[in-house]
């Protein structure tokens, strides 16, 4: 359990290998994320967010076009570094460093916000620092895209699975949207487990979970610079992760036209502060 926790640590730290394909591959979140955060979570204008890993600011442009003033929590310094030149005009400000270290005001946030990123966190210790941190009444609001949907058929899914087995076995059954075909539970939609870790600290009321379904949209560059972003893939050898992006790439271009529609899944857990 040790060895699997300080393997995890140490993926947290590759993302900002390749800043320029982490911000042009990974796509945005469907605008229902932002209503339930207007209607649920009273996002508006002058409201302090807290945002934990921001990345290249997927989530953070359209937080702020919502009149918030956003504070992001990031491990990279050089995605903060991107950041702070992308909103450079706007009410942001980010500080670097793991989240469970940063120095952050007691009740100092009226929303904490984490798009795909909260599974970095040391659960117990960050939950408990989320509930310091926000102001009586304010609201987390957990939500991570799961790039696939056991619903819907998912052609580049399947055409992609032969292609790993021959380059990359050990991404067969890691893979974006791979866990249902291993018959596993992903922890992205084990709302139960994300709901019990919550209601363990005590500090929230009842926790809210939104599903929804949305369709992602993809180039072939795009395709390409968005798995090269995934732990899985960038713990791979560099020529073999190269092997593997230039056959993804091919198949986006020579069997679905350049463009590749995937179903996808955002799953949302809204709780307020007591």
């Amino acid at each position: 359990m040790e060895g699997s926790f300080e393997l995890h640590l140490q993926r947290r730290g590759l993302f900002s290998s390749d800043v320029t394909a982490y911000d042009t591959g990974r796509p945005g979140y469907p605008e229902p994320v932002y209503e339930l955060l207007r209607e649920v979570c009273g996002l508006g204008t002058g409201t302090a967010v807290l945002e934990i890993g921001p990345g290249t600011g997927q989530a953070t442009g359209r937080l702020l076009d919502l009149g918030a003033s956003v504070t992001g929590v990031e491990l990279s310094a050089e995605f903060a570094a991107l950041l702070e030149a992308k909103y450079a005009d706007r009410s942001f400000t980010v500080e670097v460093g793991p989240f469970e270290d940063v120095a952050l005001g007691a009740a100092s946030f009226d929303l904490i916000v984490a798009a795909t990123s909260f599974h970095w966190v040391p659960t117990e210790a960050g939950l408990r620092r989320c509930a310091d941190i926000l102001r009586p009444g304010g609201w987390l609001a957990l939500w991570w895209t799961y790039f696939g949907d056991p619903d819907r058929p998912d052609p580049f899914r399947d055409a992609l699975t032969p292609i790993f087995e021959e380059l990359a076995p050990s991404l067969v059954d890691v893979f974006p949207g791979a866990a249902f075909m291993a018959g596993a539970h992903p922890y992205v939609l084990d709302a139960n487990a994300r709901v019990t870790e919550i209601d363990a600290t005590g500090h929230f009321g009842p926790v809210r979970c939104e599903t929804i379904p949305w369709t992602g949209r993809h180039t072939a560059a795009e395709l390409r610079a968005m798995f090269g972003t995934f732990s899985p893939c960038l713990a791979l050898p560099w020529s073999q992760r190269a092997m593997v992006l230039d056959a993804i790439e091919q198949l986006a271009t020579g069997t679905f036209g350049g463009v590749v529609e995937r179903p996808y899944l955002t799953l949302m857990y809204l709780a307020q502060r007591r």
